[in-house]
């Protein structure tokens, strides 16, 4: 092995067994031969890569593809089925929270195992014991059984721990994800204080920004091959790209079979497209608008006019809820009128999921005024090129007849999310330019 390398993995592949329905004696394994039968997974195919000493190596990809797999390959944890891997140098791992510690001893000594299970002697232990307890900030409860911790408190001590072995290589696995905001910065600035000092580090990450911070590298692993392996930004530029594609196809998908089912509701049962903010993903919620029905919360107004829906659409009229910044935005809302208007404005509000608005808009500061005589309606509003940086965002859209006279008002109709494959940060891009003629 070239000196130079910290891990050299070469051809390495893995698969795993999925029993539908696993014996697990003897007797059974006779009795009911079918329930051995199994399926063979490829999560790993021949894939190689090469990690310098002092390098730091980030591995994304979506769930499943093979980047928890890989980093318990080189923790020895698993084997591969073919291929080899060689490493140079001490490794400390953080895989799964709670891996090595006993539920019922406590911090001090579940610090003691898991300290020896990386290699370290007793009197080791004792000279880094002060460190690790400082650094885990868990004060009279590193005293208590583990299994009283919660995730964070967990993170925190496994955390100390890996960190203080003296390794040469550090393995991580999602697990910074865990904990509260200043544990987690403290955690990243101790990481870019290690980087410094030569320690080789490998991080499994879902949050890009994370890795961009702490690696100089990434690699990105999808179906069990190796994609893309470069700098962080160009290979993450990649990923979002392929991400953001997924997430609209399959949204989009969604979004066309409901509207299709809203265009078949009579108008006496008008029904409305709520789209909300949850764990899952963005979702349509259908809801009944008759005239006595009122959704809580979310709607505000006289009742002379009532929003159906909105559905948010690119710049060639499909409907999507995922778009990349810059791209051309158009949200199309029909509604339905119950009294003439005959001086009508119309409103949107775009803010962020944590509620910071964003930008607002209407058709009164434009000097728009219109008069609205049909049952059914519909207007759009058209963002050619939407700036907004990535993250998660949801609109309020309304229709009044006068400032303080609002036919209709509905909170987060609509939700859509914004990838960004250029690097910048922040809320939304500002147009600027460079002057480097006269720099020195």
């Amino acid at each position: 092995m070239d000196n130079c390398y910290a891990i050299e993995v070469k051809n390495i592949s893995k698969h795993f067994k999925i029993y539908a329905d696993k014996s697990t004696t003897a007797k059974e394994k006779i009795l009911f031969r079918k329930r051995n039968r199994y399926e063979k997974k490829q999560v790993l195919n021949d894939i190689s890569f090469t990690i310098r000493k002092g390098e730091s190596v980030g591995l994304i990809g979506h769930n499943g593809c093979g980047k928890s797999t890989t980093l318990k390959i080189l923790t020895r944890i698993m084997y591969p089925d073919s291929g080899t891997v060689t490493i140079h140098g001490r490794v400390s791992s953080l895989l799964e929270l709670g891996a090595g510690f006993h539920p019922d001893m406590t911090g001090v000594e579940n610090i003691y195992i898991n300290a020896s299970i990386f290699g370290l002697g007793k009197k080791e232990i004792d000279s880094k014991l002060k460190d690790i307890i400082e650094f885990a900030e868990l004060g009279e409860y590193i005293n208590n059984p583990v299994r009283t911790y919660s995730s964070g408190m967990y993170m925190r001590l496994a955390f100390a721990v890996a960190i203080n072995v003296n390794a040469d290589i550090l393995l991580i696995d999602e697990v910074l994800a865990v904990g509260d905001v200043n544990f987690q910065a403290k955690c990243i600035n101790k990481l870019m204080e290690m980087k410094r000092t030569g320690i080789t580090i490998v991080l499994v990450s879902h949050s890009t920004d994370q890795i961009e911070a702490i690696c100089d590298r990434s690699i990105w692993i999808h179906d069990g091959k190796i994609q893309a392996d470069g700098p962080c930004r160009d290979t993450h530029r990649l990923y979002l790209r392929y991400m953001g594609e997924k997430r609209a196809d399959s949204k989009g998908d969604e979004e066309k079979s409901e509207v299709q089912e809203n265009q078949t509701v009579p108008d006496d049962q008008a029904t409305v497209s709520i789209q909300t903010e949850g764990e899952k993903a963005v979702q349509k919620i259908l809801q009944d608008r008759g005239d006595d029905v009122r959704y809580k919360d979310r709607m505000r107004g006289n009742g002379d006019a009532k929003i159906l829906y909105i559905n948010s659409y690119d710049s060639e009229g499909n409907i999507r809820n995922v778009f990349e910044s810059g791209e051309s935005v158009t949200f199309r809302i029909k509604y339905k009128l119950y009294k003439k208007t005959s001086e009508a404005f119309l409103g949107l509000c775009i803010f962020r999921n944590d509620g910071f608005r964003c930008y607002g808009t209407n058709t009164k500061i434009d000097n728009l005024k219109m008069e609205l005589t049909e049952e059914n309606g519909e207007f759009s509003i058209e963002f050619p090129n939407m700036e907004l940086l990535q993250g998660k965002y949801y609109v309020d859209v309304c229709i009044a007849s006068r400032e303080d006279d609002m036919l209709d008002y509905l909170d987060g109709v609509n939700a859509f999310e914004i990838y960004n494959t250029t690097g910048e940060i922040g809320l939304c891009r500002i147009p600027y330019s460079w002057d480097i003629e006269h720099a020195r």
